[in-house]
């Protein structure tokens, strides 16, 4: 993240570390409406969506965080966990397996892949 990052992402991350996640999500919007190019801000925002339970919004925000910056491992590996966590293996797999071509000693991408390369 930039050193001059925007007010909204400054209180946005102050509350989502503080729990306060509606008050996170009103200034992760704000950044958006500003900036809609944010990947930092989709990121962030489909983060809180996670920890909140609106899983298919969590997944449609870190999915365009991944476009907008595709090179960001924590975003893959977020997204990553998320798919893991509905039961969506193959396209977690993906994810991880992308990492790993990317970072091929990435301990949370190979020890995630080797979780899910278990048999039942």
């Amino acid at each position: 993240m930039a050193s001059h990052a925007s007010p909204f992402m400054e209180r946005g991350l102050a509350f989502k570390i503080e729990g306060r996640y509606e008050e996170a999500v009103i200034e992760f919007e704000q950044l958006l409406a500003d900036d809609p190019n944010s990947c930092d801000g989709h990121y962030q925002l489909g983060l809180i969506h996670g920890f909140t339970g609106m899983f298919d919004e969590s997944l449609a925000e870190l999915q365009h965080a991944l476009t907008l910056g595709p090179a960001r491992i924590d975003i893959r590996i977020d997204l990553a966990l998320t798919y893991t966590m509905l039961g969506m293996f193959d396209e977690a797999k993906h994810e991880f397996e992308e990492v790993l071509r990317r970072e091929p000693e990435n301990k949370r991408a190979l020890e995630s892949l080797s979780f899910l390369s278990e048999p039942s």
